[in-house]
């Protein structure tokens, strides 16, 4: 219910870098906004939001990310409300194919009925163990898939325990080891 100004904090380890971070009062987000918003309204809180931002910023950002949980509850359905792309990171595991076409199915629904603008743009496959046989399978199916053969990118985010040990000392992965 507040300005997108009023609580974006800039990163104190990367200049022209800032975000507006998640907290424990996004876990009653979703029952506020089905609660307090006919159904229309309730789906476009932060288009809304970002739109107000970017009307009264004197600088304004070159993109904005809008990271989501792996679900299609209220807050991500306004966050493909409110985006242009999406980008999928694809954990090289068997359930996320699985869980890639509900995904698909999902904006296939936001495209038609709230967002016609919204494009799956890139595929980024994460969490690959090249000493596995799974992962190389799971990179090989996404990779051989005429959809996403275009999109998905060459690179790949190792699996690294890095990853897992720089929030805890309140560091970015790249802060923290950037190799």
């Amino acid at each position: 219910g507040v300005d997108l100004a009023t609580v974006i904090h800039s990163s104190p380890s990367m200049r022209n870098l800032y975000c507006v971070p998640a907290s424990i009062d996004l876990a009653g987000a979703e029952m506020e906004l089905f609660a307090n918003f006919d159904a229309q309204d309730r789906n476009f809180k932060l288009r809304q939001a970002i739109g107000k931002f970017m009307a009264e910023a004197t600088v304004k950002p070159d993109y904005i990310f809008i990271d989501c949980p792996p679900s299609l509850g209220l807050l991500t359905v306004n966050a493909f409300s409110a985006a242009n792309e999406v980008l999928i990171p694809i954990q090289c595991e068997y359930y996320a194919l699985e869980g890639l076409s509900q995904l698909l199915k999902n904006i296939n629904l936001i495209q038609k009925a709230l967002n016609p603008n919204l494009v799956l743009s890139t595929i980024l496959l994460t969490m690959y163990d090249s000493r596995t046989r799974l992962a190389a399978q799971v990179a090989e199916d996404v990779r051989s898939h005429p959809l996403f053969t275009p999109i998905t990118l060459n690179t790949v985010i190792p699996r690294s325990v890095k990853v897992s040990e720089a929030p805890s000392y309140s560091k970015t992965v790249i802060t923290y080891d950037g190799s």
